[in-house]
C-alpha cells in the first residue's frame, strides 16, 4: 500500500509475527500497521489467522517470534490486563459476559470505581454505565442482569465495556454478527466518532459490504500468512474476494438445474400467536408447498417471521400455532422436534453454536445426537459405530477437522455448520429447513455450503432456505417466498424474481 502519511500516525505495528499450536502453524511472518483515527479491516477466510493475530496483540497469548510496537515502543504483554492498561481493548467474537451480574458490573468488571473508604461505588458505576448505554442508544437498565438481555443487546454491552476503557486501539472481532440492523447503524455512527477522536480501530469482518461505510484500509490474510494491504477506496469487491480466496469466484452461486419431483411438503393456513402481544401473530396465514429436488427460498426483513415459521414446522411452539402440515402425503402436526425428525423434517437453526451444536462434545458425538439408534449395540453407545458414522459425513461434506474426536468448539464457523448438517443428514430426512446457513462464515465456506445444497437437492431432498442476502436467494432458490410482518406477501419463480420486485414485496405496507 502506497502510504505517504508520517510515521507519527502509526499507533500499533506488528512485525514478523509467528505462532504455532500443536500440529498447526497459525501465523507465519505476519505484519500489520494501524494508524490513529482510522479503521483497519482485517479480512480472510475462517482459519486465516485473523483472530490469532488479534489475540496476540490483545495479550491473550504471546507470539513465538516477531514484535509488537505500541506508540513507537516495543511491548510484550503477559495477559489481557497488561494490554488493556496499555490502551488496547478487544471485543471478542464470543460473548464474554457474566450472566448473573448487572450490565454495569459487566462493563466495569475488574475496574470498578471505589468510594473513599475503598468500597465499590455502585451509584457511580451505574451512572457511568448509563452514559455509555446512552451513547450506544441502548435502552436497558444498567442495574439489570445481563442474562435478561437478547444476544444482540449483550453484544452492545461488550462494545460499551471496551469503549469505557478509553483505549487507544480497539479491536472488534465480528462485532455485527449478532446484532440488529439498527444496532449496526448505531455502531457505525459510533465508529465514525471514535475515528474523529483519534482512536485506531482494527475490525475483523466477513461482511464486505461494511467496508465502504467504515473502513479506511484493509489487510487480507490467507492460511496464516499476510497477503496484502490496500486503501479501501482503491479496491473493488472482486479484488478483495480474489485476495481472500486466491482465485476468482465468478461461479460463487452455482446451481445445477433440476426437475422437481412430487410434492414432499405442504403447509396451509399456518398461524403462530405472538408470545407477548395478545391477539397478534408472529406468523399469519402462511401457505406454501415444496417438491423433492427443489430449493424454496424464504426472504424478508428482520421481524418478518421467517425463523418462527421454520420453528413451527420443526415442532416448536405447538401450543401457540395452528394450521395444516402435510409431509409426503401424510397430514401431520408436530408437538415436539422429535416428532418432526421422525417424520423426516429437520432444522439447521440460525444460531448454530447455541442451538445446533453441543460445543463441548466431539464431532462424532454431535453427528450422532439425533440418531443414536444407529450407534447403539445392545442398548449401549458403541464408540466405534459413532466414529464410523461421523467419519462418513466428514468425508462426504469435506469437513476440515483433525479427527472426528475434535471438539466442535474448535472448528471454524463453516465446518461447525457442516457438523450441524451431518447430524441432520444422518437421520435421512425428507425436508431440510435451513435458517441463515451461511451467516458468519467465510466466502470459501459459503461456496462449499452452496455446493453441498446442490448435491442434496440433486439427490431428491426438499430444501427450505431462509436468507437475509438477496443475491444469495436469487441465485440459489428455485422459487422465492417473500414475507413481511408475519405474512406471505409474494411468491416468485426463479425466472420472475429480481431485486426490485422481491424488495418491494418485503417492505411493510404501512
Amino acid at each position: 500500500m502506497n502510504d505517504a502519511r508520517p510515521d507519527s500516525d502509526v499507533v500499533l505495528m506488528a512485525r514478523g509475527i509467528c505462532k504455532s499450536f500443536p500440529g498447526v502453524k497459525a501465523l507465519d511472518d505476519v505484519s500489520l500497521t494501524v494508524r490513529r483515527g482510522r479503521l483497519h479491516a482485517l479480512l480472510g477466510e475462517n482459519g486465516a489467522g485473523k483472530s490469532t493475530l488479534m489475540n496476540i496483540v490483545a495479550g491473550v497469548f504471546p507470539p513465538d517470534s516477531g514484535e509488537i510496537m505500541l506508540g513507537g515502543e516495543q511491548v510484550a504483554f503477559r495477559n489481557t490486563r497488561e494490554a488493556s492498561e496499555a490502551g488496547i481493548a478487544m471485543i471478542f467474537q464470543e460473548l464474554n459476559l457474566i450472566p448473573h451480574l448487572s450490565v454495569a458490573q459487566n462493563i466495569f468488571l475488574g475496574r470498578e470505581p471505589l468510594t473513599r473508604t475503598g468500597l465499590i461505588d455502585d451509584a457511580r458505576m451505574i451512572r457511568e454505565a448509563a452514559e455509555w448505554l446512552r451513547r450506544l442508544k441502548l435502552d436497558v437498565d444498567p442495574a439489570g442482569p445481563v442474562a435478561s438481555l437478547r444476544v444482540g443487546q449483550q453484544q452492545v454491552i461488550e462494545i460499551a465495556k471496551a469503549l469505557s476503557m478509553q483505549a487507544r486501539v480497539i479491536i472488534m472481532d465480528e462485532p455485527t454478527s449478532a446484532i440488529t440492523d439498527q444496532e449496526v447503524k448505531v455502531l457505525h455512527e459510533l465508529i465514525h466518532q471514535l475515528k474523529a477522536d483519534g482512536v485506531a480501530i482494527i475490525y475483523i469482518t466477513h461482511k464486505l459490504d461494511e467496508l465502504p461505510l467504515i473502513a479506511d484500509e484493509f489487510t487480507v490474510m490467507r492460511d496464516g500468512r499476510y497477503v496484502g494491504s490496500h486503501e479501501t477506496k482503491t479496491a473493488t469487491h472482486d479484488d478483495i474476494v480474489r485476495m481472500m480466496v486466491g482465485r476468482d469466484l465468478s461461479e460463487m452461486f452455482s446451481r445445477t438445474p433440476t426437475a422437481p419431483d412430487e410434492e414432499v411438503l405442504r403447509v396451509e393456513g399456518l398461524h403462530l400467536a405472538h408470545p407477548e402481544r395478545a391477539g397478534d401473530f408472529s406468523v399469519r396465514d402462511v401457505s406454501f408447498h415444496l417438491r423433492r429436488g427443489e430449493v424454496l427460498g424464504i426472504i424478508g426483513l428482520m421481524g418478518a417471521g421467517r425463523t418462527e415459521l421454520l420453528e413451527v414446522l420443526f415442532g416448536l411452539h405447538p401450543h401457540r400455532a395452528r394450521g395444516t402440515i402435510v409431509v409426503d402425503g401424510e397430514k401431520s402436526w408436530f408437538t415436539t422436534p422429535r416428532a418432526a425428525i421422525d417424520a423426516g423434517v429437520v432444522l439447521a437453526p440460525e444460531d448454530r453454536k447455541r442451538e445446533g451444536l453441543v460445543l463441548s462434545l466431539s464431532v462424532a458425538a454431535n453427528t450422532s445426537l439425533a440418531c443414536l439408534e444407529q450407534t447403539e449395540r445392545m442398548g449401549f453407545l458403541d464408540a466405534a459405530l459413532e466414529a464410523k458414522l461421523a467419519d462418513g459425513y466428514v468425508k462426504r461434506l469435506r469437513t476440515k477437522t483433525p479427527s472426528v474426536h475434535q471438539l466442535a468448539r474448535n472448528l471454524s464457523g463453516g465446518n461447525q455448520q457442516k457438523v450441524v448438517l451431518a447430524k441432520w443428514l444422518a437421520t435421512r430426512p425428507k425436508v431440510l429447513l435451513l435458517d441463515e446457513p451461511t451467516r458468519g462464515i467465510d466466502i470459501n465456506a459459503k461456496k462449499e455450503i452452496y455446493t453441498l445444497m446442490d448435491e442434496l437437492v440433486a439427490s431428491g431432498l426438499g430444501v427450505v432456505f431462509v436468507s437475509s442476502e438477496l443475491p444469495e436467494i436469487l441465485a440459489i432458490a428455485d422459487r422465492i417466498l417473500v414475507m413481511s410482518e408475519g405474512r406471505k406477501t409474494a411468491e416468485f419463480t426463479r425466472a420472475e424474481a429480481n431485486e426490485e420486485n422481491v424488495m418491494r414485496a418485503a417492505l411493510p405496507k404501512n
